[in-house]
Order: C-alpha cells, then structure tokens, then sequence
C-alpha cells in the first residue's frame, strides 16, 4: 500500500512538473509530408506583430457540406498554428444562418459587405437540393476588420478540387489580412496622368482594393515641359508607377523622366494597347469598326527591357462573350455571343503572381515578343494553343458571328500578353543624347522589377449608374474574371519586400472523399463499421456464456 503510494505521488510531482515547464516552453512537431503546419518566416512575422487580442469569426459552422467541413477543419489548424506563435490569436465558430427565420434579410446583409455565398448542390439517397454556404472569415483587430475569403473559384473545376485550391492559399490569405491589419508605414504607388490614361472611375476599383497595402498619389507628366527635375524628384517619392491604358504618345522628354525613375529602382506596371480598338466603336459603327496600331512612342523604351509589343491583335478560340441587344424598350432581349478578339486567359501556375488565380478577361489584346537580353523575363500570361494573330489595320465587325472560325488556322497560340522582367535595369538613353538635363543622372540602376500587360482595359472596371463596379466582374453576362486578383498580385510581387506573395507556392495535398465511392460502397462499409463490431460481441458472449456454463455446470 506505501509503495502504491509512493508511485501515485511519483507520477504527481512528474505531472505537475510537466505542466509547469508547458506553461514556459510551447512545443509543435510537424510530421506531416507536405509540412502543412509548418508556417513561413513572413507569416510569423505578421502574426507575431499583435499586442492585443485578434478575433477571427470563421462563418463555417452548422450543417455545412462535407467538402466545406474539409476546408472549415483546416482553417482552424491553420489559426491554431498561428496561435502558437501568437496567443493573442483566437477563432471563433460562426453560423450566419442560425437563424432561419432572418436567414433572408441575413443573406442580404452579408452580400452587402461584399460576402459572396456559394451554392453547393448535395446528392445523397436520389435527392438533390442546394445549400448557400458563405466560406468567409472576419479578422478582427482593435476597430478594424479584414474580410477573408477561404474559397477560391476556379472556372470549370469541381467543389472538390475548388477547397484543394482554396486550401493552399489560407496560410497566404490570413498573413495577407494580418499584413494589413499591421501596416503602419504604407508604400506609395504613383498613378502617372497627362497622356491620356483611364478616367479615375475605370480604376476606381482597383485603388480600392490596393489602398490597404498602399498610400496612392497622382503624377502628372504635363509638367515635365515646364519643370522636369520637379517632376522627377516628386516621383522618385514614390515607389511604384501605375501607366493604365495611355492613348497618347510619350515625348523623349516625358520617357526620360520615367526611365530616370525605373533606372533608380522605381518599380513600374505598363498596361498598354498598341492597337485602338474599342466594342463600343463598333457598336456606334454601325457594327463595324476600323482597328488602327497606336503610336505611344514607347517602342524603345521597351525595347531597352526586353519587349516589344506588337501593333497585332490576338484572336483565341478560348473566348468570353460580349452582349447583342435585340429588340425595343421592354422587348429588348440581352444574348451572349462569342467574342475571339476577347481571350479568356487560364494561368500559367509559374509564379507567385498567377498561381490559383481565376481565369482572366483580355480585350483586343496584342501579342508579345520577348527578345533576348540580360534581363530575366517570365511570361505570367498567355493566349491558348488555339489562338492566332491579325494584323492591323483591320476591318472588324459584328458578322465575324455569321462565320463560324477555320480552327485549322489558328496555328500561332501561345502568345506572351503579361511579362514579368527582373534584373539591374539600365538606361534606354545610355551612350544617347540626353533630351533635357536633369541633376545626377543614372545609366545603371539597382536590382528592379517591371510588369508589362498588353492590354489597358484589363484593368479597367464597368460602371452601373456612374459608379464602379467590383473589377473582374462583367454587368452584361453577370461573369466573374480574376484580373482584379492577377493585378494586386502584381503590385504586391513589385513592392513585397518581405516575401510574404512566396507563400502562394506552397502546397498543400487534402484527401477529399470520392462521393460516387461512398453511394457505391455504402452498404458495405456500414457493414464493417456497424455490422461486425455488434456480430463480434455477439459472438464474445456467447462464448463466455458457453465457457462458463460449461465450467460452473456440475
């Protein structure tokens, strides 16, 4: 009896001082292949930044589907892995549709905020029916919140294969919230104006979604002319200059200023049409519209990097549609036809910047050629197999929809329309003559990035009723388009110095259930999970029962 005792007090004082020793040193081994919670140094940076409590509202609770269960159980053991880098770090289970009877007005409210719901339709015993699912989660800190979606689209793939994506990006998506939860010193973006670039309204949308990461400025190249060292030095207060969609023609003068900037370790993202060509001139035209090349004098500036943009237009058998209206008033009708001057553009998966991205919308896009230099150049965007060019000028109208497309001559796909150029930049007026003089010049610059899209509506945003609408998305065949995302990447990839984008490569292998396998094999593995576990007690009792009869029985 002493020696029990002895032991039981034993294993006491060694309980106890285990648990002491846990209170002070906090211990998790990742034993998984894929190292799945094992977080990156850039996301304990961010999350190791908070002093107060930050509340996470997952709004994945009640009876949700199987696939989001998934997806719902891995958000948690990603929170839980950064709250053991950070205990201030909690997470709460949230059903937004608890309440059936205000389940309407809490739908409205939710998609108000711009919560996006998911309609998932459930086969199960030869019934179908449809759940609305909101696969957010709300981060909280102090008096700001940051929406985080956890699934993310990808068009033409299954439910399942959707939460395999959207799985890889959560430990992205919450250090990107917990990054600009934590942002105190914003980097400045330069939005160049004087050449006739978009209308503010056009990237209303896009500033909008950046303005978190970033303060945002306006710089006007007019006075270049009048004060071009001015110019300069209020642009190198920048770090990075946005040029969307200029239609006139940059002066030496003017590229001078840019290139002074570029060279200096200003980084850029060019979106530009080499060809003028708009669906709405040919809607005005009378259904048809001449697409002409465009002159914006910038074909050695580029030069100098790598490029060249040609004054060609790419036309793609993978499309998106544009809208005929037929009819007058109330009769008018709103059809969806196949557009090929519109490429619908799937990513390439080959960087930071496009990885799971959602398919992008180009329109009258022109192809690129990339040319051989010192400067690493990756293509992050381009046309599909099935695609071909046309030169310009060219004659483009509404009854290309009469004729169906020759696919035997769409042998020339593939076609650059977004590169990423890296390297020690130099200046395009090396070993030139220098059209203005301004004070401690630079032939050769710092490690830089640039991005070039061939293409300037591709940011630009609808409007309904003068205001924006959320970019990607088109009013006219109610589609979602992922240049919004590709786009905020882009900026992100230029000015992340932490490296926080580089998370988005990481991968992360979830073993969903094969649903036809189930309803195949369901009988049989109720059988095993129910049947044998009673049949064997069955059968242990009545053994017993025969064992003791037969040994007590005299």
């Amino acid at each position: 009896m002493i020696k029990l005792s002895t032991a039981f007090l034993k294993a006491l004082v060694i309980l106890i001082i285990l648990n002491v020793i846990g209170n002070w040193a906090y211990f998790r081994f990742d034993l998984t292949e894929d190292q799945r919670f094992t977080l990156s140094e850039p996301t304990i940076k961010a999350a190791q930044k908070f002093d107060g409590p930050v509340i996470v509202d997952i709004l994945l609770d009640g009876n949700i589907p199987p696939e989001f269960n998934k997806l719902k159980v891995e958000t948690i053991q990603l929170l839980e892995s950064f709250a053991a880098k950070n205990r201030n770090i909690k997470y709460n289970l949230v059903n937004p549709l608890a309440d059936e009877s205000q389940s309407q007005q809490t739908i409205a409210s939710l998609q108000q905020i711009g919560l996006k719901s998911a309609e998932v339709t459930i086969e199960e015993n030869g019934k179908v029916s449809q759940e609305l699912v909101f696969p957010w989660a709300m981060v909280n800190y102090k008096n700001k919140t940051v929406k985080v979606s956890l699934l993310k689209n990808k068009l033409g793939y299954t439910m399942e294969d959707r939460i395999n994506n959207s799985v890889q990006q959560l430990e992205y998506a919450f250090a990107d919230a917990f990054t600009k939860l934590g942002i105190t010193d914003k980097k400045r973006v330069a939005v160049i104006k004087g050449n006739g670039e978009l209308d503010d309204r056009y990237i209303a949308d896009f500033l909008t979604s950046i303005r978190d990461y970033y303060n945002i400025g306006v710089i006007t190249l007019d006075s270049v002319a009048s004060n071009p060292q001015k110019t300069l030095d209020q642009l190198k207060e920048f770090d990075l200059a946005l040029i969307a969609k200029p239609t006139e023609a940059f002066n030496d003068e003017e590229k001078f200023v840019l290139d002074q900037f570029v060279v200096n370790g200003g980084r850029s993202m060019w979106l530009v049409d080499q060809v003028a060509m708009e669906v709405d001139s040919i809607f005005s035209g009378g259904g048809k519209a001449l697409a002409i090349p465009r002159d914006l004098n910038l074909k050695d500036f580029f030069f100098t990097y790598g490029i060249r943009i040609n004054p060609t237009l790419v036309n793609d058998l993978y499309f998106t549609q544009i809208v005929l209206a037929s009819g007058d008033g109330n009769d008018s009708q709103y059809n969806p036809v196949p557009w090929y001057y519109n490429p619908m553009v799937f990513s390439k998966n080959n960087n930071a910047i496009n990885t799971n991205i959602e398919a992008v919308r180009y329109q009258f896009a022109s192809p690129m050629d990339i040319l051989e230099n010192d400067f690493r150049k990756t293509v992050l965007l381009q046309s599909s197999p099935l695609s071909k060019t046309e030169g310009t000028p060219k004659q483009i109208g509404l009854d290309i929809l009469n004729n169906p497309p020759n696919k035997e001559t769409y042998t020339n796909g593939n076609q650059p329309l977004a590169v990423l150029i890296e390297g020690n930049f130099r200046s395009m007026f090396k070993n030139r003559i220098r059209p203005i003089d301004l004070e401690k010049t630079t032939e050769e610059g710092p490690e830089n990035k640039m991005i070039v899209i061939s293409d300037g509506d591709f940011i630009k945003n609808q409007l309904r009723n003068g205001a924006p609408l959320e970019l990607g998305y088109d009013k006219w065949t109610n589609s979602f388009y992922g240049n919004k995302e590709f786009l905020v990447n882009c900026i992100n990839y230029l000015l992340d110095d932490t490296g926080l984008i580089n998370i988005r490569n990481k991968r992360v292998s979830i073993p969903l259930l094969d649903v036809e396998k189930i309803a195949s094999q369901k009988n049989k593995w109720q059988f095993i999970n129910i049947g044998i576990p009673v049949l064997f007690t069955l059968l242990v009792g009545i053994f017993f029962g025969y064992y003791r009869k037969k040994k007590y029985t005299l």
